[in-house]
């Protein structure tokens, strides 16, 4: 539930006074704790604006387009812990917006967006900008709202905050008519008492946790499997998830959505799993007897083929969303509860229960899982030759070891394609809320905004953009706010000439036939970059990489460092659509490793199936 805010004084003016709803948007904003909101102006909220004018509380951040403007309130909300804010006008501003919404939705990205609307009298007249928002955004939020009542507004968006940041956060839509940010009212407190229905259950049954630890003291091949969930239960849930990690001494892999949730370089780290997760952890999620899942969602790109999914385990499910469990994977003990809560309820319910785990079992776990990282699945081979193509892979690992030399903050955001695949793989996360990156969607463009979002959130960190030269150019435009508002944002293109995970999927699947894939006419990146007040850098061979990182983290001015690399390289490791975990592609380094008692020899594509 939302914190609640003191009673004012009977003395106090304001609540007696009928103000603007403009005015009173803006005070239940302030209430709520907002400093930042990301915004494009239009007729329709022209009102909201005015008031934004007069006041010095609320900081607005201009961006280039509606989009861009969810996009980088995901990022300030995913890097701060806070509910991202948003304002956009009626009809096309609206409309603009859904993309970002529905990625928020995907990937439980707590947010409020304001979207503004015809005056009452003119809804469904077709008035001049008039868009059915709720409707539209009905599908692609949490909840919504048409506010039809100046009165009600601060109680509304009292309840949007409370909707989106409890339970399985999410965006929340109130629609604004014109006349309803005009028209006077007096003020509203938010309520102290719990929502009338909305009351999502955060604190998990005794039972259930007592079921759980007994499981986990029988199994001999345990995994745990954690999502975006466990991020979302705040910085205390991931501690709390290393000790108990620690504590049982279980293999732990994650999500894409959940890197940094725990250590990657923990010893107990097995890394990401999934369609582009590295071999030993989908070996193990393969191989294992027991499956404790934290906050993730099973989704189609973790599964692989149902039917073969975790053949071998029993699996728990622990979310705070009851519809996620049981909804893709049946499970065999589902826990409903906040993840923290989870967490913390399990690892003392492991101290406290007197039963002896199977030890010999573990040992002999840890024995195969180490003989399944030695095959290296993420190995790649980068020539040191003078003049040498940069293989993006390498690429990425001098980033996050030059970056960590630096011991600054570093927060990672991505685009969508191969390099996001890229990044995940090979910049190392210890921490959660570093890595912002568009995972049920999957949303190009997503990265710029993102990173300006996290800037504005964490002033004094280090922000990279990792981007790939198609991806980059679908919100390009925000280049213009990172020079307004002087963010130091560092974009990083791994430039392939190719919208490169498309590319891939043609090599793979198409017979090599680069249908529209070829990008044909890009820009100068450089001359971009200068164009747009920033530093343009660029990489042509491995000579130049390492000065080009060096030089990117120097400045304190936004830049682009366009990172000429390998065209024809391919994401590896990879589950073709429809396998299973067992049915891994790895990449051409691996012909002569047929590690596994599983493999299959080499496929006509010239990779290790194992």
């Amino acid at each position: 539930m939302s914190e609640s805010i003191p009673a004012a004084t009977p003395s106090d003016p304001s609540q007696t006074e009928a103000l603007p709803g403009a005015e009173l948007l803006l005070r239940a904003l302030k209430d709520q704790g907002v400093e930042v909101i990301f915004g494009y102006p239009g007729g329709a909220v022209l009102p909201i604006y005015d008031a934004l004018f007069k006041q010095n509380d609320i900081r607005h951040i201009l961006v280039r387009h509606e989009q861009a403007a969810v996009h980088a309130a995901e990022g300030y909300a995913r890097s701060t812990g806070k509910v991202g804010v948003v304002l956009v006008t009626s009809g096309p501003g609206a409309t603009n917006a859904v993309t970002g919404l529905v990625d928020a939705l995907m990937d439980s990205i707590p947010l409020v967006c304001l979207t503004g609307q015809v005056p009452t009298h003119l809804i469904g007249n077709d008035a001049f900008q008039e868009a059915d928002t709720t409707g539209i955004t009905r599908p692609a939020t949490k909840h919504n709202y048409l506010v039809r009542s100046s009165a009600d507004l601060p109680r509304i968006v009292h309840e949007a905050f409370y909707v989106a940041r409890s339970g399985r956060p999410g965006p929340v839509v109130i629609d604004l008519p014109k006349d309803i940010v005009i028209g006077k009212a007096t003020y509203t407190e938010k309520s102290e008492k719990p929502h009338r229905s909305y009351r999502p259950v955060t604190q998990p049954d005794p039972a259930r946790i007592a079921e759980a630890v007994a499981m986990m003291k029988r199994a001999r091949r345990p995994v745990f499997y954690v999502g975006g969930g466990v991020i979302n239960a705040g910085p205390q849930a991931s501690q709390t998830l290393g000790d108990l990690v620690r504590r049982t001494g279980f293999p732990c892999t994650t999500t894409l959505m959940g890197l940094g949730a725990f250590p990657a370089n923990d010893p107990l780290s097995i890394g990401m799993l999934g369609m582009h997760g590295v071999y030993e952890a989908n070996m193990a999620v393969h191989g294992c007897d027991l499956l404790i899942n934290i906050g993730a969602r099973f989704d189609d790109r973790v599964t692989g083929r149902l039917d073969a999914f975790s053949p071998f385990a029993r699996k728990i499910h622990a979310d705070i969303d009851p519809s996620s469990i049981n909804k893709n994977v049946r499970v065999d003990l589902p826990i409903v509860g906040d993840a923290g809560r989870i967490i913390e309820a399990l690892l003392t319910g492991w101290m406290e229960d007197g039963t002896e785990p199977e030890k010999e079992g573990l040992a002999q776990w840890w024995r195969q899982i180490d003989e399944w990282r030695a095959v290296d699945s993420l190995k790649y081979t980068q020539s040191g030759t003078r003049g040498a193509i940069i293989k993006p892979q390498h690429a990425i690992r001098r980033l996050y070891e030059i970056t960590r030399e630096t011991g600054r903050e570093t927060f990672i955001s991505t685009e969508v394609g191969q390099h996001q695949m890229w990044a995940a793989q090979h910049f190392r996360f210890d921490a959660p809320n570093r890595w912002l990156t568009s995972g049920g969607l999957g949303t190009m463009g997503y990265g710029l905004p993102a990173a300006m979002g996290a800037q504005i959130g964490n002033p004094d960190a280090l922000v990279i953009d990792v981007a790939g030269e198609a991806s980059i150019l679908m919100n390009i435009q925000e280049m213009g706010t990172l020079a307004q508002y002087r963010l130091p944002v560092k974009i990083f293109i791994l430039n392939n000439e190719y919208m490169g995970m498309v590319r891939q999927w043609q090599d793979l699947l198409h017979g090599g036939r680069y249908s529209e894939s070829y990008s044909a006419a890009l820009p100068d990146f450089v001359k971009l970059a200068e164009s747009f007040h920033a530093v343009g850098l660029r990489a042509k061979t491995i000579d130049d990489l390492d000065r080009v990182i060096h030089e990117m983290l120097a400045t304190d001015r936004p830049v682009i460092a366009d990172i000429l690399v390998d065209q024809k390289e391919n994401v590896f490791p990879m589950i073709p659509s429809g396998a299973a975990h067992n049915e891994m592609l790895l990449g051409p380094e691996h012909n002569d490793r047929a590690r596994n008692e599983q493999s299959g020899g080499i496929t006509d594509e010239g990779m290790m199936l194992v």
